[in-house]
């Protein structure tokens, strides 16, 4: 039986977040199977947190020259992953995300109203002349079919494997969030393997031990029990204090209960809070939450979620604002201080003042 404080060391540990490590930021994103990335600046923060010594374009580098994108992946979200990663699991993700779109957006509707084929080929053939954006592609469907809501159908283009294009996503550069197929911007058609069971070994390498619900509100497939079931006799299995079965590679790390976990600030969106459906193992049980609202991270306080933190600039002065969810101690205060100021530093380093704030807990 593994109780929820083991659960949270096993995490961090396999998270790179016990301790930094000298690994290549390439590495570290397929180490993490996929990085949260609808905020372009939040895998910066995340490695930042996980890496020592870690610069900015040692990821910025692989992503202007292609050897990573940001897709639309795991539960149909914006996700950085390397250009390996790209090819080998976006097939796997189909379901996912024609589930998300065909679910509840207008395009379930409006999708009715034309030749779907022919829809996917117009915005597959528009993506491939140039980089466009969602705007762009419902002007030219408009053009199309006169008659149909070409605002709906517009989503139609995230059920082809789009990447979304630099410059944006580079750090210090802007750009307007256009996209192209995979295809086209990496020179190779997608694997058609829509097997989970490589990624599933590499899930819990990075996230377990999980339930399969856990994996399953992860990738966002469903019916993921027949391929736990195949990996059987390669996992090892252990029940939480809730008696739930786990399960988990033969190798994955399990430290001490008891091994010090410092402070970690998360950027806005990170897997650490999403990759399980029950989130205990990083919320504590006094009802704090692990995402609060747009614009805010997470910051971590002995392995938990303790506040949340925001960049506000205003002219050369840039302020790091930090509202507890619990009373921190003295020690506690003192330390996440000290990582806020070096996280300030990173993201603001052209600022000429910069100071951190810490409100009383709410």
């Amino acid at each position: 039986m593994l109780d929820r404080r083991t659960l949270n060391r096993a995490l961090l540990e396999r998270q790179v977040l016990l301790r930094r490590k000298r690994l290549s930021p390439l590495r570290a994103v397929e180490r993490l199977v996929a990085m949260q990335a609808q905020v372009p600046r939040d895998p910066y923060v995340a490695l930042w947190s996980r890496l020592d010594p870690f610069r900015p374009e040692a990821l910025a580098e692989p992503i202007a020259d292609r050897r990573a994108v940001r897709m639309t992946l795991l539960r149909g979200t914006l996700h950085l992953v390397t250009a390996r990663d790209a090819l080998a699991l976006r097939a796997l993700i189909q379901p996912v995300i024609e589930g998300v779109l065909y679910g509840s957006s207008p395009l379930r509707t409006a999708v009715g109203s034309v030749d779907a084929a022919e829809l996917l080929r117009l915005i597959r053939d528009r993506l491939e002349e140039e980089p466009r954006t969602r705007a762009e592609l419902v002007k030219a469907i408009a053009e199309r079919w006169q008659d149909a809501d070409a605002s709906a159908l517009g989503y139609a283009m995230y059920l082809l494997p789009t990447v979304q294009v630099t410059p944006r996503g580079v750090w210090g550069q802007t750009g307007r969030s256009a996209f192209t197929t995979v295809e086209s911007w990496l020179g190779r058609p997608i694997e058609p393997d829509t097997q989970p069971d490589e990624m599933l070994l590499r899930y819990l390498a990075a996230y377990g031990p999980s339930t399969v619900a856990d994996a399953q509100t992860w990738s966002g497939l469903s019916g993921l029990r027949g391929a736990f079931e195949r990996l059987a006799p390669r996992l090892r299995r252990f029940q939480d204090e809730r008696r739930r079965e786990l399960f988990d590679v033969p190798n994955g790390a399990l430290p001490r209960a008891g091994t010090p976990a410092p402070p970690r600030f998360l950027p806005e969106y990170d897997n650490v809070l999403l990759a399980h459906k029950d989130r205990s193992r990083v919320s504590p049980p006094n009802g704090v939450p692990t995402w609060t609202e747009v614009g805010w991270g997470t910051v971590l306080v002995d392995g938990f979620v303790a506040a949340r933190w925001k960049l506000d600039r205003e002219d050369e002065e840039t302020t790091l604002r930090i509202e507890p969810f619990v009373k921190l101690s003295r020690d506690d205060r003192n330390a996440v201080a000290e990582e806020g100021n070096r996280l300030a530093s990173f993201v603001s380093a052209d600022a000429a003042r910069r100071r951190v704030r810490i409100a009383a807990a709410r």
